[in-house]
Parts: structure tokens; sequence; C-alpha cells
């Protein structure tokens, strides 16, 4: 899931360029399969990769299935199994791979499952029934995997090997995959090629964001294949700006406040000015984990007020 903050440097295709249920090769050993989810959290919608051209194949972030819910726009994947199968016809499924367990990116690991027999591989099981405040997509109930990945560990197939990333923050469980082959990192909602993640607390935590944004800017990897939006073909640019663009907001938090005392609905109003009135929650799910994260350094401190507090610097 994104926050409504387009990223600097980054051109980003027109949404009817998209087909979805089609594989389309962005190497020679990755294909990307588009789930028919559009929304303003998704961009295009969750894109599934295949990890193979041999007789092995890999899938990673499997997406969603059913024909979503109301509130949850962002989960409909009427069709994207069939076309994840038609996909790989006469290659053997080896691993379906989870970058974390939102419900537009692993619920079709279970029907997958089903279909091919093949085991479902990568991050833990998580599940916070906290759907109305979170502001994005629930979590997914159905994930039990046969494998759960620590960081550095390797799946290997047919001419590939990924080794599992470990990036918390956007969610506790979230990992990202290399592909060792070709200098790919499979980045989930970790980074994206279109937008900023959102940290959703209680489970999100901008600590562990910032961090696991770091452990990236020490890698080299050659390119950054998102869940949503287009391929990031400059890695370290992108990471380096987003680390800037999260230290701007952490100012921009701390100077609001400092001009007087301020709920986060009023704080969004003032730092995101002509923002699409669906992304507020998203906005102010962000600001949130901002505050608790100045809030354990001791720089911020939250007033008595229900249900929304008022913030203000410690000193």
């Amino acid at each position: 899931m994104a926050t409504p903050n387009p990223t600097p440097g980054i051109s980003i295709p027109d949404r009817s360029e998209w087909n979805t249920g089609l594989a389309v090769e962005l190497e020679p050993q990755v294909r990307r399969v588009l789930a028919p989810n559009p929304s303003p959290f998704t961009f295009t919608g969750t894109q599934t990769y295949l990890v193979g051209s041999g007789r092995d194949v890999a899938v990673i972030d499997p997406g969603p299935i059913g024909t979503g819910e109301v509130g949850h726009a962002d989960t409909n994947g009427d069709g994207h199994v069939d076309a994840i199968l038609k996909a790989i016809a006469g290659q053997r499924l080896v691993a379906i791979l989870c970058t974390h367990t939102h419900r537009d990116h692993s619920p079709a690991a279970v029907p997958l499952q089903a279909a091919t027999g093949a085991p479902i591989i990568g991050c833990a099981p998580l599940v916070i029934d906290d759907r109305g405040a979170r502001a994005d997509a629930a979590f997914d109930p159905t994930y039990q995997p046969d494998r759960v990945l620590g960081d550095g560990e390797l799946v290997a197939g047919d001419g590939w090997t990924l080794e599992a990333v470990a990036t918390p923050g956007h969610t506790s469980n979230h990992l990202c995959f290399a592909l060792r082959e070709s200098g790919a990192l499979f980045t989930g909602d970790h980074v994206m090629g279109w937008s900023t993640t959102v940290v959703s607390p209680p489970d999100g935590d901008m600590s562990a964001y910032m961090l696991s944004l770091q452990k990236l800017q020490g890698r080299v990897d050659s390119v950054y294949y998102p869940a949503h939006g287009p391929a990031v073909t400059k890695p370290q640019q992108l990471v380096r700006g987003m680390i800037g663009h999260r230290r701007q907001r952490e100012a921009q938090i701390l100077r609001v406040i400092s001009e007087a005392p301020a709920t986060i609905p009023e704080m969004v109003a003032q730092m995101y000015k002509g923002l699409d009135p669906r992304l507020n929650g998203a906005a102010g799910r962000s600001v949130l984990a901002h505050l608790i994260d100045l809030e354990t350094q001791g720089r911020v401190a939250r007033g008595p007020q229900v249900p929304e507090p008022k913030w203000t610097l410690t000193a």
C-alpha cells in the first residue's frame, strides 16, 4: 500500500498501458502478471512476479483472490490465479513466495498451492484485526507458510537463486527477495516506483522502516521490481530520496506543532495540501507512525484529548 506522495524522478506510465492477466517479460528470468485491483493505494494493481524461464519457476506475491469487499477495493483478484497458472504452464512451480501478508499480496497462495502442490515460502504469518484503523489492506488470515525465511536464507531453482532480505517497517514481517543472477530486488511494498509506502501502526513501525531503507542503501542491487508501479532503474538514488523525504516529513511535523499543539487531522490538512480526500486516512497513519517514533525519542508528547489528542513538543 502507498501513501499519496509521488516519488521524485520516477516516470509514471499511463494506467491504460498496463494490462491485467498477461505475462510480460521484464528480463530473461523475470515476468510480471498484473492483478485486476487498481486503487488509490495500489496504483495499477498488485504485480505478481514469475522467476525462472527453465524447468523451475517461483511466484513472488501471488496476489489477491475473489471479488474484493466494500471498503477494500484493492483486494479484487478475479481471474488472477488462472492467469498465473496459464503463464507457468509447462513449468514446475517450486516456490510460492510472499513479501508480506496484506490481502492484496498473499491470499492467492492457497489456491496456487492447491493447484500445483508447491510450498508456500517467505514471510512469517501475521494477522492483526485492525482494518478499520489502518486505511490500507487488512491482513490475510489464510496465510500458512510451509517454510519461513530468515534474513539471508535462499530458495533456488533451475537457473535462479533468490535470497530473502528482511525489511520490516511497512509490516513487521516484510521481506524483499534478491535475484542473485541478475542483481534484481523484488521490493514488495517496502520501496515502490510510484509513491511512498504506508507505515501504519500498530504493526507498521517508522523506526524499523528507516533502518530497512538504510539497509537497502548499503546494497548494490541493479533494479527494483516493486509490487506496485514501474521498475526502479536507479535504486540507490531512489532510496536516498526516500530517506530524505521521510526526514523532511518529520521536520514538517515538528514545525507544525512548534507553532501550536495539533491533532493528526489538523497536521494532515496543513502538510498535504490538495490531497485526494480518499487518501486522508493513509496520510494520517504515516503521520502517526512518525509521531510514535518521535515520542519514543522523547521529542514529542500526546495530550489527553479524546478521541484525537493534540501533540506538542516536549521542549
